[in-house]
């Protein structure tokens, strides 16, 4: 039987207790569109040990694979491109590492089974570093990282502008990103505040950092 709770102190300091995998697979079968989009942005504030986002690399990595592998260069892109869009917070910082091993084990596993002698190390420490980024030890209720030095959750958008091998990063704070005019439905990086062509208010957070384009394969070694 899977186990939902890790203890009844962490239940009663943090409320923690687990989703089952049914559960998480029900919730993913409703929107399965984003699922299958590798570009999909998906948060989770509460995150554990990654339950809910191993699924969702799990059906986006199902997609990247039916789709480009047959070139590795193409896969390993597409890969990085998948789990650049999965973001996830947690208040308890063994929550988070292991939430990342998970998410990396996942793609690890896919990728050294594909292509066995011609796996690229460059590749799982750019996926590393991306996990490094986007898996936050920290409070999505007051929007603060967990650390020695209280400072504000800061999360990196990533992109491939150019459609090659070159992807951009811009860095944001959470608090920005989630403004009290949010209006629900955006993405979670939308594009100052302005009017779209219909005449919507557009919310474009302010970035807090911008890094210039450089090859995915490289970004491990940041």
């Amino acid at each position: 039987m899977e186990k939902q709770v890790v203890s009844k102190e962490r239940v009663f300091k943090h409320g923690e207790v687990y989703t089952g995998k049914r559960e998480v697979s029900a919730m993913l079968d409703l929107v399965n569109q984003e699922t299958e989009n590798i570009d999909s942005r998906f948060l989770e504030p509460a995150c554990g040990r990654g339950i809910f986002l191993a699924e969702v690399l799990k059906r986006k990595l199902q997609i990247v694979e039916s789709r480009y592998r047959k070139s590795q260069l193409e896969f390993e892109r597409n890969a990085v491109r998948a789990i650049s869009s999965i973001y996830g917070i947690d208040i308890l910082e063994d929550n988070v590492e292991e939430c990342r091993k998970h998410l990396y084990g996942i793609f690890d596993w896919k990728y050294s089974n594909l292509y066995k002698k011609t796996a690229k190390n460059k590749c799982r420490a750019a996926v590393r570093f991306i996990l490094e980024r986007n898996i936050i030890w920290g409070d999505a209720l007051d929007l603060m990282a967990c650390s020695r030095t209280s400072q504000p959750i800061v999360f990196s958008e990533w992109s491939f502008p150019f459609n090659n091998s070159k992807i951009k990063r811009r860095d944001y704070t959470f608090a920005d990103l989630m403004p009290d005019n949010h209006k629900k439905g955006n993405d979670l990086f939308s594009e100052p505040e302005q009017l779209s062509d219909l005449g919507d208010r557009v919310f474009i957070p302010k970035e807090i950092h911008s890094f210039p384009p450089i090859h995915f394969l490289k970004i491990g070694e940041e």
